[in-house]
């Protein structure tokens, strides 16, 4: 079961962990992952899981588990909450595609952050889609030593 309480009004949309996201993105892109246009942090929140484009995080377990997902992320995957921040990532990608999901992983551990990354994944139901053009870039806490990974993409085709 999820240890991670799923994004509501009651819990300012999971704020925290929302700036983690965004502070993590803006330090290796430069750019932000939404616009603040003068919102408050539980606003950026709220439109961050609203969002249209997918927003995923995973810690840094030695088998990183689902921290985040967006609801167009869950929508994707086919996944509730709970099934999504109890699952290992890798479990994302196929059998034959997480050597490869692996290997780049690690890639953006060494340069921080990757974009125009495309991938194949699996949803839950067995839908399978590439997401395209994705941006995957390390999570950085408040001491700036990573803490895990995110993604955000707003591309992508089912197979």
């Amino acid at each position: 079961m999820s240890i991670f309480p799923k994004p509501s009004a009651q819990n300012r949309y999971l704020v925290e962990h929302v700036s983690l996201l965004r502070r993590s993105y803006k330090y290796w892109t430069g750019q932000e992952l939404i616009a603040p246009q003068g919102y408050s942090d539980r606003d950026l929140a709220q439109q961050i899981v609203e969002a249209p484009f997918a927003v995923l995080a995973h810690n840094n377990a030695p088998d990183p588990v689902y921290t985040y997902g967006n609801q167009q992320a869950m929508a994707l995957f086919a996944m509730t909450w709970v099934e999504l921040t109890s699952m290992p990532s890798r479990l994302s990608a196929e059998p034959p595609n997480r050597a490869e999901r692996e290997q780049f992983l690690e890639a953006v551990k060494h340069q921080g952050f990757v974009d125009c990354y495309s991938g194949i994944r699996i949803a839950k139901t067995q839908q399978r889609f590439r997401i395209e053009k994705a941006i995957v870039w390390t999570l950085l806490d408040e001491d700036e030593k990573a803490c895990g990974q995110a993604a955000t993409f707003s591309r992508w085709v089912f197979l």
